[in-house]
């Protein structure tokens, strides 16, 4: 029990830098969208993606002649990591920023009560703090945007990337992170490619910011690299919740970069979701402290 509460401590701190590369990584990927296309900005995520991953692998000495890498738990995960990215960089073109972010941080409720369900994980504490976490999610709402069809987007890529979150927990855990991030991006290139292509885009337009694109490469492949490896290590009922950071961090970004006022309601919600976060901490360590007397 206490080797558990260790990895999940570690699976923490790991998907807390991981919310903070992604929502760095969607502001840039907001900004991205007034020189390129979403099919456009999606292949220089993958491509990037796969160049860095690759890279990892090599210098790591991973195997990536996997024949595993065809296994169907595997391809079920790349089909909802594709059409998670597709609807995420359609709704962040589409969507402002502070309403993707909402709507999308519902996952963690759907994924802990879909490790529960299916995995039959024993939740202690945190429970109570995922629902005052989805509570908080409802209490944050853009204020001046009304919500739209295109909102939709933001919920397709919500269901797709709670999928792929349950199924990353059933990957081979012998198969490195870097490996599997590898194996996705491989997957996905030939639908990137394709969708450029029957778009009639250009592959390089002109007039891209380099430095944009780059930092939304480099800060989406980080954090997708610690959120698989934080979702392997302990049980995604209490890493999950940690999750709901993420709009924390995209609410001070939207200050910063946009100029966004939060209201009273964004406000009280981040509180809510802090608070969450302490308690599930709090209860943990009660839990651990109780066993080892």
């Amino acid at each position: 029990m206490l080797e558990s509460q260790k990895k999940n401590s570690k699976g923490i701190f790991l998907m807390l830098i991981a919310m903070a590369s992604f929502a760095v990584g969607d502001t840039f990927v907001k900004i991205s969208g007034s020189f390129l296309s979403p099919s456009q900005i999606m292949f220089f995520l993958i491509s990037g993606g796969l160049i860095i991953f690759t890279l990892i692998a090599l210098i790591k000495g991973e195997n990536l002649i996997e024949r595993r890498a065809y296994s169907p738990i595997l391809l079920i995960r790349y089909c909802a990591e594709m059409l998670g990215l597709v609807a995420m960089i359609m709704g962040l073109t589409k969507v402002p920023l502070s309403v993707v972010g909402t709507v999308t941080q519902a996952s963690p409720i759907l994924v802990a009560a879909g490790a529960v369900i299916f995995f039959k994980e024993i939740v202690s504490a945190p429970l109570e703090s995922i629902i005052v976490g989805f509570m908080a999610c409802t209490c944050i709402q853009p204020g001046g945007h009304s919500l739209n069809y295109a909102v939709l987007w933001a919920v397709a890529a919500l269901v797709a990337f709670s999928i792929r979150d349950l199924v990353t927990r059933l990957t081979p855990p012998d198969i490195p992170s870097a490996s599997i991030a590898t194996f996705t991006m491989i997957a996905a290139f030939p639908f990137t490619t394709a969708w450029v292509f029957f778009s009639g885009e250009r592959f390089f337009p002109p007039g891209i910011d380099w430095f944009v694109v780059a930092c939304m490469i480099i800060l989406g492949s980080f954090g997708y690299l610690l959120l698989i490896t934080s979702l392997r290590i302990g049980e995604l009922s209490a890493i999950m919740p940690f999750r709901y950071s993420r709009i924390v961090f995209l609410l001070i970004l939207g200050i910063l970069v946009f100029g966004e006022r939060p209201t009273l309601s964004m406000l009280a919600g981040s509180a809510l979701i802090l608070i969450s976060g302490l308690y599930i901490m709090w209860r943990e360590r009660v839990v651990t402290q109780g066993l080892n007397q």
